[in-house]
C-alpha cells in the first residue's frame, strides 16, 4: 500500500533515494525514537528529549513554525521503502539572525551517504526556493563525521566558538559558487 494514499504529505524535497518531507504533529514517536538512541544524540547541542511530550513540544514549538518561511526540519524518508531514518532541514536562530543547516539520522543508515545527500539537496533548495545569502553549519569539535559532510558539500569554516559549554565549529555556504565546486561522492 503507498503512503502517499492513506495521508497527505508535503514533500519538500526528492533525492534519487529520498524524499523529505514536512512533519506533522503525528510524528511524535518518530522524533522521541531517533532522540532516544544515546549515540545518535551524542554531539547534539540542544536540549535531550526526555519524554513523548517533549517530542510533541519539539514538533510544535520548533519545527511546525519554521514551515511558514520555506524553512524547517523536514522528515527523511528512504523512497523505496518509505522508512523513516532521520530529517535534514533549515532553521532560522533568532538570537543570532542566522539560518542554520541540520541533520540527525538513525545509527543503522549512518555511512549510507544520506546524509550527504539530503544536506546537498537542502543548500540547492536554499538558493532556489528561498533565496537565502548563506547559511551556516554548526558542529561539535569532536563530531568529525558530520565536519567530514559539511566540507564535502562544499561549506568553509568559518569559527570555532563555545556553544553551551561545547566548543564547535562554525561552517558557512555564501554563494552557489561553494556548492559547485563540492563533491558529493
Amino acid at each position: 500500500m503507498n503512503i502517499f494514499l492513506i495521508f497527505k504529505i508535503n514533500i519538500i524535497l526528492q533525492t534519487s533515494r529520498l524524499f523529505l518531507r514536512e512533519f506533522t504533529a503525528a510524528d511524535a514517536a518518530l522524533v522521541y525514537k531517533l532522540n532516544s538512541d544515546p549515540e545518535v544524540v551524542t554531539y547534539v547541542h540542544e536540549a535531550k528529549l526526555k519524554t513523548m511530550e517533549d517530542a510533541r513540544a519539539v514538533i510544535d514549538n520548533i519545527i511546525l513554525p519554521q514551515y511558514k518561511n520555506k524553512l524547517g526540519r523536514w522528515a527523511m524518508h528512504i523512497k523505496e521503502t518509505n522508512e523513516f531514518i532521520g530529517w535534514c532541514g533549515l532553521k532560522y536562530l533568532e538570537a543570532s539572525g542566522e539560518t542554520d543547516i541540520g541533520y540527525r539520522l538513525k545509527k543503522a543508515v549512518w555511512r549510507f551517504g544520506f546524509a550527504t545527500e539530503a544536506v546537498a539537496e537542502t543548500l540547492k533548495y536554499r538558493f532556489d526556493q528561498v533565496h537565502l545569502k548563506e547559511i551556516v553549519g554548526r558542529e561539535n569539535i569532536d563530531n568529525t563525521a558530520s565536519i567530514h559532510i559539511l566540507k564535502k558539500i562544499g561549506m568553509r569554516f568559518l569559527k570555532d566558538e563555545k556553544e553551551n559549554d561545547e566548543l564547535i565549529k562554525i561552517f558557512i555556504a555564501t554563494s552557489i559558487t561553494d556548492q559547485e565546486t563540492a563533491s558529493y561522492t
